[in-house]
């Protein structure tokens, strides 16, 4: 396949970019299509911020066991397991922590500036608190618990997302990249599909910027730089740390890793943030490639993350 044969379309979605691009021009309509057939479901099932989703009934209804679709139970199932291999570093009870450090609704609504807040160090509930019968798809949410699945979600949706087009699509080679968490399906183009190494998603395509090459699976970044806001002089941002309730504080400020699936580069890529300098052995050991990015700038390649050619 010639990369004359790729197009692509860059959108809108779940409070973030959305671009799906395919090996062949005349899929992009039904790629698309699919894609967003998706994405809509997962808005219904998953937004914290939209009073009718299926999540924000559940965190109404806590202290009762809650029958909830399909979707949902699977949504719920990959946080706890990123939670699970993590040890939670990656925990879906931050709920609460992410409102009170201003996150409170839509990113492109939240102010840039605003008053001092009171931060307190507060352990999160956490993950084993949650009640969850991923065969039964029933789950139980104590009191005082908000469920935010946020860090896992979105690169869900992207794995999701992406096997619908492909389903949609015959086989041939599609991929779909929200907010920068990317998944990739079917026939890859004849170099890989080739992926610019970022800080933000939202960064243009340049010409001499590090790239990685992958043919299958996902990547994902996670980064404290994009979704900030300042506080009374204090800059916040939306990644917390569940041992505390409050923004990590760790060294990277950026983390970007490749997995088999998007869902598991993002449970890396966010744990790498929250891990700190532990995150390097972490990798490692689970053999994930990663590029770490400390606060001057620095960059950390580990666990067989390429060196720019």
């Amino acid at each position: 396949m010639n990369r004359t044969d790729v197009a692509a379309v860059d959108d809108r979605a779940l409070g973030g970019s959305l671009r799906v691009v395919v090996t062949r021009a005349a899929d992009l309509h039904a790629a698309k299509a699919a894609v967003d057939e998706l994405v809509r479901n997962v808005d219904a099932a998953a937004n914290r911020f939209r009073q009718d989703s299926e999540l924000s009934r559940l965190n109404a209804t806590p202290d009762r066991e809650v029958l909830v679709s399909a979707l949902l139970a699977g949504l719920i199932s990959a946080a706890l397991r990123g939670a699970r291999l993590t040890d939670g570093a990656v925990d879906p009870t931050v709920g609460s922590a992410i409102k009170l450090a201003g996150y409170d609704t839509d990113f492109a609504k939240v102010p840039a500036d605003g008053l001092a807040i009171d931060l307190v160090v507060s352990r999160v509930p956490g993950w084993r608190a949650i009640a969850f019968n991923e065969a039964a798809r029933t789950i139980r949410i104590p009191r005082g618990v908000d469920l935010d699945l946020g860090a896992t979600a979105k690169a869900m949706t992207a794995d999701l997302a992406a096997a619908a087009a492909l389903a949609r699509i015959g086989g041939r080679g599609v991929l779909v990249s929200l907010g920068g968490d990317i998944a990739v399906a079917g026939e890859p183009p004849s170099e890989g599909w080739v992926i610019q190494a970022s800080e933000d998603s939202g960064a243009p395509i340049r010409e001499g910027e590090e790239t990685i090459s992958i043919s299958s699976g996902g990547i994902a970044t996670s980064s404290t730089t994009v979704r900030r806001w300042t506080r009374g002089g204090v800059a916040l941002h939306h990644i917390i740390d569940p041992a505390t309730g409050l923004p990590s504080t760790g060294p990277w400020r950026t983390a970007t890793v490749v997995a088999a699936t998007c869902v598991d580069a993002n449970i890396a890529s966010t744990a790498a943030i929250v891990m700190g300098v532990g995150a390097v052995i972490w990798l490692e050991v689970n053999r994930l490639p990663a590029r770490l990015v400390d606060r001057d700038g620095s960059v950390h390649r580990v666990s067989g993350w390429p060196s720019p050619s």
